[in-house]
């Protein structure tokens, strides 16, 4: 028998993490939905006739409501949901109660609340059809913290890393699985911001490794995930941090 082919969303499919699974996928011959909120797609994916693009901010409630809930009531939806877009954004104590609240307010929206929204979405289609597969893209920081400035990221990151345990205790028997993907520094435009700062060397300091991860790892990781091959991991968070913490 054939192996069935993967039909995916991606969110934050253009840049980054996003844009490496998106590739993987499609060179995988995977059927593709991916999102956007304001930069292009290369060429090599929007122009592949197995990809259809969306434009929409996560942060905005209404935004997410009215262009991605419409995708698990068409005919045919995705049977892998990879929850891959967030944000990363300071928020020091030292600011004052409404500019620290808006930045936590804003991250725990594009980082929580919309792929719990999106997953609730897929979950109850999902339960309709013959399963599915939920992949959420967390961080490290959902394990060991990051620094003060950061907390609205951590603390997100590890919301949702307990939203997929939770998803993955009880849609089992429905022949669903939920996955928590952990990475640490990746080799994409935002931590090359950080190695113009501080250097390579210094983004590497205790971990396993002379270099950063790269997105590609990732993208094989997530891949193989999408295939359905090892449901009974489902709940688990895969830890893809260069070594730099080891659980």
């Amino acid at each position: 028998m054939a192996e069935e082919k993967v039909y995916a969303l991606v969110t934050g499919a253009s840049r980054g993490i996003g844009k490496h699974i998106t590739k993987k996928l499609l060179k995988n011959k995977a059927k593709v939905i991916g999102t956007t909120r304001n930069s292009s797609f290369p060429d090599d994916i929007l122009n592949h006739p197995n990809f259809e693009s969306l434009t929409v901010d996560l942060a905005d409630p209404v935004q997410v409501e009215q262009l991605l809930r419409p995708v698990f009531f068409r005919d045919q939806v995705p049977g892998v949901l990879i929850n891959n877009a967030g944000m990363f954004e300071e928020a020091g104590m030292e600011k004052n109660d409404e500019q620290w609240l808006q930045t936590w307010d804003k991250t725990q929206q594009v980082n929580l609340r919309a792929p719990a929204l999106i997953s609730k979405w897929a979950l109850n289609r999902w339960e309709q059809e013959d399963g599915g597969i939920l992949v959420n893209i967390s961080s490290r920081a959902a394990y060991r913290g990051d620094t003060q400035e950061y907390t609205a990221y951590a603390a997100s990151k590890g919301g949702l890393v307990a939203f997929t345990k939770s998803v993955a205790r009880d849609f089992g028997k429905k022949n669903i699985a939920a996955y928590s993907i952990a990475p640490g520094f990746i080799k994409t435009d935002m931590a090359m911001d950080s190695i113009e700062v501080y250097g390579e060397a210094y983004l590497t300091e205790g971990m396993a490794f002379d270099e950063i991860t790269s997105p590609e790892e990732v993208a094989e990781l997530v891949a193989f995930l999408s295939t359905g091959k090892v449901k009974h991991m489902t709940g688990a968070t895969f830890h893809i941090n260069g070594g730099s913490y080891m659980i």
